[in-house]
């Protein structure tokens, strides 16, 4: 099987790379940006939208590009590896997949011909506080009353909610129906936003009463879908996460070929050269995973996505560790700080989890998979 990418895909990855290069020299540029309102680079986020990048998940009849999941993974890829912190997974992978799965013909040609355009900001509120990874809503409650809808309770974190224009929100539906989504005016939210630890933006969002209008049906369970977008989202995330990593063994070997000790270089000292490799496996091995994850989504089948997601969401989040605890130990005092791209990478790679899932969540439910075999009494 070939895995090499097509002039196509080669041409974006090297475009995309080129537009974040210019806006991401260093990561003092990363830094400064991330920490200004609003958290990233609007006039980048512009550019994006005029290259298309913004618009490739979604089709051509909703004003996207049609592209598919490969060349997707291809700007998260890159994204991560300059820790730009642009809401691309949260925005155009996460909210507007939402969109894309659930909404009506008009609701999609409109919310994503806008997003694709730059001209609007989604965010998927679908996070409740304290919950761990379900498609299933509990913090925030869906009411109708003649025919109009409004939602009460609180979404937290939600990833690039303090900046969106408008809000995708999973609610429960009256009388246990199940799990609706719904679109939010940001300005009908109170909006608490903070910065995670890599310095990006989330935010609490509490709903109180507040106008909701429902994406697809009203009324209609829709969490099969909300699970399958997570999924694809988690996979996209382990694209990105890819990019982190790369980037990471790439800033320690310069490191060690280049920091003097003792009068020589480190990697002179062999049992550095050993770390160094190892690392380098676990880069591969999450490489892999991510080329096969991605692939899969290709196929249409969302038990296939949702056990591609768990299976590299495993390797991820094991590589993640080890490349980012190792990066910070072969790079000594300086890979703990904020100024240097190595411990924030780290940082990112543990928000990446935390917000679609750790190791120990997807080892969980690939557990819960194997039910093909007998029961062994262990004695």
């Amino acid at each position: 099987m070939d895995f090499t990418y097509d002039d196509e895909q080669q041409a974006l990855r090297e475009a995309v790379r080129g537009l974040l290069a210019s806006a991401y020299a260093d990561h003092d540029a990363r830094r400064r940006t991330a920490g200004a309102e609003p958290g990233f680079d609007r006039a980048l986020w512009g550019r994006l939208a005029e290259m298309g990048v913004l618009g490739l998940p979604f089709s051509e009849a909703d004003g996207g590009v049609g592209a598919g999941p490969v060349e997707i993974g291809i700007v998260c890829q890159e994204l991560g590896r300059v820790l730009a912190p642009e809401p691309y997974l949260a925005a155009v992978v996460h909210a507007g997949g939402l969109v894309a799965a659930v909404g009506t013909a008009e609701q999609k040609a409109d919310l994503l011909g806008r997003l694709s355009a730059g001209e609007v900001l989604l965010a998927a509120a679908d996070t409740a506080p304290g919950s761990r990874w379900g498609s299933q809503a509990d913090g925030v409650r869906a009411s109708v009353s003649d025919g109009a809808w409004t939602l009460d309770g609180v979404a937290d974190p939600v990833m690039g909610g303090e900046s969106a224009d408008v809000l995708v929100v999973t609610a429960a539906l009256p009388d246990g129906g199940g799990t609706g989504v719904f679109v939010v005016e940001a300005g009908d939210a109170t909006r608490t936003g903070y910065a995670t630890a890599d310095l990006t933006r989330a935010a609490s969002i509490t709903f109180d009463g507040s106008t909701a209008t429902p994406l697809g049906e009203p009324g209609r369970d829709l969490a099969p879908s909300i699970a399958t977008i997570s999924d694809l989202t988690r996979i996209m995330g382990a694209n990105q996460a890819l990019g982190v990593m790369q980037s990471q063994v790439r800033a320690t070997t310069d490191y060690l070929t280049s920091r003097k000790q003792f009068g020589v270089t480190l990697n002179t000292f062999q049992a550095l050269n050993f770390r160094a490799a190892d690392m380098y496996v676990s880069l591969e091995l999450a490489h892999s995973m991510v080329d096969w994850a991605t692939m899969t989504i290709a196929g249409g089948d969302p038990v296939a996505v949702a056990d591609a997601a768990d299976r590299v969401g495993l390797q991820v989040s094991r590589s993640g560790r080890h490349i980012g605890q190792e990066a910070i130990q072969l790079h000594g005092g300086i890979g703990m700080t904020a100024e240097y791209a190595v411990g924030v990478g780290t940082a990112h790679l543990t928000v990446l989890e935390q917000w679609l899932g750790n190791g120990g969540h997807h080892l969980t439910r690939l557990a819960g998979r194997v039910d093909d075999h007998d029961l062994v009494d262990a004695v």
